[in-house]
């Protein structure tokens, strides 16, 4: 993967266009969830994109057929279904818009079945070379249900992975749950980055990501998470599931040298990349430490990298967080070690390493 310099937007083309992914297991909430966002005015020049009409129980919101594939909602929101495959969906929602057929929606928001691993999504969106131009993924949503989504945790791996990928997690049922400590402390272990928020939060911020509808970067610090790795709750009860799944924040306070970014980086994807359930992060690159690289991706599939045009908040500090399955965070923490080149008090031949990264060990 290259990370060559590239501005934070190209006159050439049109803006990308945000897109959130809206996932949970079966019965966790999405519906209800889908329903009162639709209804937000922030939510207008909307696209929904989802698997069947019948399964989202929006007859309510629904005023005419554009064509066969698409509803028009009454929230001013354009509704289309998947019969195959969404590439496929999502080139004919843009080749329609860019014909002028339909309006020229402002947001995306694609709402996955609940039996879903969301990663195939996640990867169709990053690594497609026409696609990855004209959206930009703003955010993964999970929806949690607090009355079952422990024995859902347990019993289903898929329920797992799409919590270990959130951005923001979605505690629905919460009136019905009575105590909720246990799931939020063992959401909190699996993905310690996803803020857990309440059903009615704000559309924006809960649809948002790094990315805003101007253009402008957003808090930095509340897309990554980093915060939270600072305090850990290893006393949290997770099952043999969860168990597998780590998360690191990498940092550095100088400017990254950008061939040794570029080594970690590929090294990381190809060699671990199934290991990397998520990857999100903001670099300061040495040649242009003023404009900083935005980089995300799932397993080994990377987003197109973004240069910002300055940093979005004072802090200038690299940060790349990790969610990892069955990959020591340890052992992440030494390459990116070697690869800056920084010595280590518990490895004498650190010097050695940052010269030959293949040499550390487990590797």
């Amino acid at each position: 993967m290259s990370f060559s310099p590239a501005p934070a937007s190209d006159p050439r083309r049109p803006e990308p266009i945000p897109l959130t992914v809206l996932t949970g297991f079966l019965g966790a909430g999405k519906t209800t969830l889908l329903n009162r966002l639709l209804r937000d005015p922030a939510l207008a020049d909307t696209v929904v994109i989802v698997n069947e009409f019948g399964e989202i129980g929006l007859d309510h919101l629904l005023i005419e057929a554009v064509d066969e594939d698409m509803i028009l909602l009454g929230a001013g929101c354009l509704c289309c279904t998947v019969r195959g495959d969404l590439i496929a969906t999502l080139e004919d929602l843009l080749r329609k818009r860019d014909n002028r057929r339909i309006g020229p929606f402002r947001r995306v928001v694609i709402e996955t079945t609940g039996l879903a691993d969301p990663a195939p999504i996640l990867h169709a969106l990053i690594y497609h070379p026409y696609l990855v131009l004209r959206f930009r993924l703003q955010a993964v949503v999970t929806v949690v249900d607090a009355v079952t989504g422990a024995d859902t945790l347990d019993a289903h791996p898929e329920a797992v992975r799409q919590a270990a990928i959130a951005d923001q997690i979605v505690l629905a049922k919460t009136d019905l749950a009575g105590d909720t400590a246990g799931i939020r402390a063992r959401l909190a272990a699996l993905n310690p980055v996803a803020p857990i928020v309440a059903p009615d939060a704000p559309a924006d911020a809960l649809l948002g990501g790094l990315f805003g509808l101007d253009g402008k970067g957003a808090d930095v610090r509340r897309w990554l998470g980093d915060a939270a790795l600072s305090h850990p709750d290893h006393g949290a009860d997770v099952n043999r599931h969860d168990a597998s799944i780590q998360a690191i924040c990498l940092t550095s306070a100088a400017p990254v040298p950008r061939a040794a970014f570029e080594m970690f980086m590929d090294l990381l994807r190809s060699g671990h990349g199934p290991k990397l359930l998520r990857l999100k992060g903001i670099v300061a690159l040495a040649d242009d430490p003023e404009r900083p690289l935005v980089v995300h991706g799932v397993q080994h599939v990377f987003h197109a990298p973004l240069t910002l045009s300055c940093w979005p908040d004072p802090d200038h500090t690299s940060r790349l967080i990790l969610i990892l399955r069955d990959l020591d965070p340890a052992f992440v923490q030494r390459l990116w070690d070697a690869f800056l080149g920084r010595p280590r008090i518990d490895a004498p031949d650190a010097a050695a390493l940052s010269h030959n990264p293949l040499a550390i060990p487990g590797f």
